[in-house]
Parts: C-alpha cells; sequence; structure tokens
C-alpha cells in the first residue's frame, strides 16, 4: 500500500467491496476509489489520440515516464469493458502510475462489438505493439522491453495476440512479458455453463463479440488455440471476482503449464472485486498495481 490511504480508510473501503460481493459494477467501482483519485499523484507529459491504425478506435495516448534516464521499460495497457464498451480515458489513473513509477505507458482503444467481432481485439493489440516498437524509443521508451498488459476484456485481448501465432507480428512477437488480470480465455465455457455461471441468456457480451454460430465458439477460445511458444507471463484474478473469472485464469493457467511449456506467475488480488481491483490504480491501494508494477519493470534476460 502506497502512503494516501491510511489503515482505517482502507478498512472501510474492503468493506464496502465485500459487502458489494462479486459485481461488475462500474458506477460502484469508480465512485469508491473517485475520492482518492482526484487528489491522486500525477505522471509526466501526455501525448494524445495518436492514431495507429484506419478506425477511428484506432487511437492510443502515451505517457511520458518521470524521473529516469536511460531508456524506460515500456507498458501497453488495455482497457476492459466487455467487449463492447470502454474507453482508454476511463484508465487515465493506470497511465499516471506507470509515468510516475518511470515506466513509459501506452493506453490504446480498440475495436468493439458488435460492429467488430472476433479477432478484431487481438489484431489491435498487434498493431498498437508495432506501432510501440516503431516509436516509442523517440519518447524515452525501450522497444526491447515492451509488456503488454490488459484487464477483463483487455486482458482476453491481449492473450490471443499474445498466445496465439497467427495474430502475432509479422515480426514476431518480441515482447518482455504479458500480465493477464481477470480475463476470458474460454468462450466455450461461458456458453456451456450459462447456468452455473449465472450468466445471461443471450449473452450481451459474448454474442456482440464471438457472434452466434455457437459451433465455432471453441475455435475462438484462446485456451483451445494456444501455440506460442513460451514467454514471461502472469496471471491474476480478484477474491471477488464472478467464478467465470477465477475459472478462466486457473484452466489457462493449468494448460499453459501442462501442455505448452509456459511456467507463468499465478496469483489472486486480496480484498477486491473485477473492477475495484482496477480503481484502485493509483490511488495508493497497490493490491494489484504493486504486483503488475514490479512485473512490468523486472529486468528481462
Amino acid at each position: 500500500m502506497e502512503a494516501g490511504v491510511n489503515a482505517p480508510d482502507m478498512r472501510k473501503l474492503e468493506k464496502a467491496i465485500r459487502a458489494a460481493g462479486p459485481v461488475i459494477d462500474p458506477a460502484f467501482a469508480k465512485n469508491l476509489y473517485a475520492p482518492l483519485l482526484a487528489s491522486a499523484p500525477r505522471g509526466g507529459e501526455i501525448l494524445r489520440d495518436i492514431a495507429y491504425g484506419d478506425d477511428e478506435r484506432h487511437r492510443l495516448d502515451v505517457y511520458l515516464p518521470l524521473g529516469t534516464k536511460a531508456p524506460a521499460p515500456v507498458v501497453i495497457f488495455l482497457h476492459g469493458g466487455g467487449f463492447i464498451r470502454g474507453d482508454k480515458a476511463d484508465r487515465e489513473a493506470v497511465g499516471h502510475f506507470f509515468s510516475r513509477h518511470g515506466v513509459l505507458a501506452v493506453l490504446p482503444n480498440y475495436r468493439l462489438g458488435p460492429r467488430h467481432r472476433w479477432p478484431a481485439g487481438a489484431q489491435d493489440v498487434s498493431s498498437v505493439l508495432a506501432w510501440t516498437r516503431a516509436h516509442v524509443a523517440a519518447h524515452g521508451g525501450n522497444p526491447d522491453h515492451i509488456v503488454l498488459a490488459g484487464e477483463s476484456a483487455g486482458a482476453a485481448h491481449v492473450a490471443a495476440a499474445t498466445l496465439v501465432r497467427r495474430f502475432q507480428p509479422a515480426e514476431g512477437l518480441k515482447i518482455a512479458g504479458a500480465f493477464l488480470a481477470s480475463g476470458v480465455y474460454n468462450a466455450e465455457l461461458e456458453l456451456l455453463a450459462r447456468t452455473q455461471l449465472n450468466i445471461a441468456t443471450p449473452d450481451p457480451r459474448n454474442e456482440a463479440y464471438f457472434g452466434t454460430d455457437f459451433a465455432a465458439y471453441r475455435a475462438m477460445s484462446t485456451v483451445a488455440l494456444v501455440d506460442a511458444a513460451p514467454f514471461p507471463l502472469a496471471i491474476s484474478y480478484a477474491e471477488l471476482d464472478p467464478v467465470q473469472m477465477q475459472a478462466q485464469a486457473g484452466e489457462l493457467f493449468a494448460t499453459l503449464v501442462t501442455r505448452h511449456g509456459f511456467q507463468p506467475q499465478i496469483s489472486v488480488v486480496r480484498n477486491h472485486n473485477h473492477l475495484t481491483q482496477v480503481y484502485a490504480i493509483n490511488s495508493g491501494d497497490d493490491a494489484l498495481a504493486g504486483p503488475m508494477l514490479a512485473f512490468v519493470r523486472a529486468p528481462r534476460g
């Protein structure tokens, strides 16, 4: 826990989060952390709305790093939003957090369903990675130390873009690692276990992005498509995540270890639900931010 959240405030936050339970409630999470984020420290200069492709959603912001003389490590962070919503502006606190800790942060938007279906998200991740590798040195970043990170739908897109070879850039992946927070990695599981997982029918998230040809869901499930060579990877989920996120984190971890030669990190973000763990970033509550920062800054040899 960084300076800025005292113990009584932390206990109050934890009590509110536990009372809400395993919900996905953007307004609750945002309002809970808004007072802390309003007075949170800021990072360096922001370069906004840089185009990395032709679509109107192909825009990214660059948060320049503070306090580093050498080329800075780089993180590309993808917002969540259930495949159908979300904006990089919603995660400005993430950019400031990394910037003030000496990391150059790239926060992109990406195409959304239902207008754009699978694998648009993975393709956009690869496009952002290619842009970052080509341009980040000019802004003080290290193109040889780029970590891809994402939360929720953003984690799903990062997973597909990195673990499935056909979505990787033509020149190869060449990343320092990937950090997946509370992602969706098995669309078929969420289809076949809707009752157990309390997923609505029709499903407004998955059907908007994966479509309604349900026989094709296995062929769009990242966990069934992994064919990439191992690279540094961290998988996390929140203690109060909906059960489908917890199940898929475990399934992806087990599959990577037993079938594909990976040795990923796996961790639980205590005292948080699906969205509070992300809204807490840069508030002084580093339950997710701390492990993510450590992973991004870790030297790679």
